[in-house]
């Protein structure tokens, strides 16, 4: 948004927009320095069940907010909508980060740390996870489609953070190239698309077992697995556990 914020000392009351960015306060130690979140911050499951709630990520509690007196707020362009963080703005210091790659992420954990004083933590949180992801090999390029949501069929396109994932293990992105962020994919489509493999995601939309049989009829030919939306698109601390995940992932299919 073409704006800087200022914070004189290290903040002391943080509400947290964002669930992977809620994680990475988690993990770097500011238990009590984080005093609001949103229902989706499900991780770690001890502040989801404690922290007061500030409404979901698009569809915020301002009254709640109020009440909290936040010297900083967390949030993110994509999860958070536009008009609410104006309306936070006017009240509030915020930070908003724009995650589409690892590199975007590694400088966000950089930042939030250097503004929370936790550099020590963050720059460690760094380190592993450029150490996995550097340890990470990925198969012999593949076509392939990722799916977030079932009814309509919903996909990426090559500006999410998930595309960045998929190119690391060397998943060709059969919908890169959508002028949406997320595109509806009919049956055509995706049939004429030919993916080698198909990936269904736990979340947004929790795909079972049930919906392997009907994307099979769709492309009687490709590999599809269930896949941990956590892994492929939390950009917070937990991409420590990512690279171990892919990695076994690709095992699985080849």
């Amino acid at each position: 948004m073409n704006r800087k914020i200022r914070l004189d000392s290290a903040p002391k009351r943080i509400v947290s927009l964002v669930p992977s960015q809620t994680e990475l306060l988690f993990d770097l130690g500011l238990k009590k320095e984080v005093v609001g979140i949103t229902k989706f911050c499900i991780r770690p499951n001890d502040w989801f069940l404690k922290k007061t709630r500030v409404g979901g990520t698009k569809n915020l509690n301002f009254e709640q907010i109020e009440k909290l007196k936040p010297d900083l707020i967390i949030a993110n362009k994509e999860e958070n909508t536009e008009s609410e963080i104006k309306q936070l703005i006017k009240e509030y210091p915020v930070w908003i980060s724009d995650i589409q790659n690892l590199e975007d992420a590694l400088e966000m954990i950089f930042l939030i740390g250097k503004m929370t004083n936790t550099n020590a933590k963050a720059k460690n949180i760094i380190h592993n996870i450029q150490e996995g992801f550097d340890l990470l090999r990925p198969i012999h390029t593949k076509k392939t489609s990722y799916f977030i949501w079932q009814k309509p069929m919903m996909s990426i396109n090559q500006s999410r953070f998930i595309h960045d994932m998929m190119n690391r293990c060397g998943f060709e992105n059969v919908f890169a190239s959508s002028k949406d962020d997320y595109p509806e994919i009919s049956k055509k489509q995706l049939q004429k698309a030919k993916p080698d493999i198909i990936l269904l995601s736990s979340e947004p939309y929790p795909f079972k077992n049930k919906h392997i049989e009907q994307f099979q009829e769709i492309c009687p030919t490709a590999i599809i697995k269930l896949v941990d939306g956590e892994m492929f698109s939390w950009y917070g601390s937990r991409l420590q556990y990512v690279p171990n995940y892919l990695q076994n992932l690709l095992k699985s299919i080849s």
